[in-house]
């Protein structure tokens, strides 16, 4: 995999189009994370605590763009072409060993509509023939069937399973935290 960053490309699928987020896309960005707040806290907290408000995503896109650059990381909004709406976002992140993990969420209301699957055929392509990884990295939690079925409709298959963070072995009155839901490893290889 590149140690570099790679040209700014969008992908394309049926119904979407996927791109780097450019300034314009503040809005829509802080939109759909703010509404998702709840659902998306487990799986995409550093990604909410970095854009409490409005005014803190340019410095957010500023920092997808530095890491596109680097080849550190590659985010991805995704949106319905005939509409032009926001979506979501579909990220991939390189690491060792010639792996990439593959993240994303949508909008509530884009749910269930197949839009996930297709932005994944879209980066998994990305991964392979960009990336040039070898091995790619899905996780999700194990309450998380739709997330599974995604992935496994795209030939991941389930690696392993982390166990939760035990809370009694680090109890303490003054900050407990409940239980983490078992988390699930999904690979594809080239």
């Amino acid at each position: 995999m590149s140690a570099t960053g790679l040209p700014i490309l969008e992908l394309e699928t049926a119904r979407l189009f996927l791109r780097p987020y450019q300034p314009a896309d503040a809005a829509a960005f802080f939109t759909v994370l703010d509404q998702s707040r709840a659902r998306l806290q487990l799986s995409f907290p550093d990604r909410l605590r970095s854009v409490p408000t409005l005014a803190a995503v340019p410095a957010q896109l500023a920092a997808f763009a530095h890491d596109w650059a680097t080849g550190r990381f590659y985010v991805f909004g995704i949106w319905h072409r005939e509409s032009q709406a926001y979506l979501g976002d579909i990220c991939i992140m390189p690491q060792r060993g010639g792996q990439a993990e593959i993240g994303y969420y949508l909008a509530e209301a884009a749910e269930g509509q197949g839009y996930a699957r297709e932005a994944l055929v879209a980066i998994i392509r990305f991964g392979f023939e960009q990336l040039r990884a070898e091995r790619l990295l899905i996780r999700c939690f194990a309450d998380n069937v739709r997330a599974q079925q995604v992935a496994q409709a795209h030939g991941f298959q389930l690696l392993t399973k982390e166990e939760p963070e035990r809370s009694w072995f680090r109890f303490n009155f003054w900050d407990s935290e409940p239980l983490k839901p078992a988390i699930l490893h999904f690979i594809r290889t080239k």
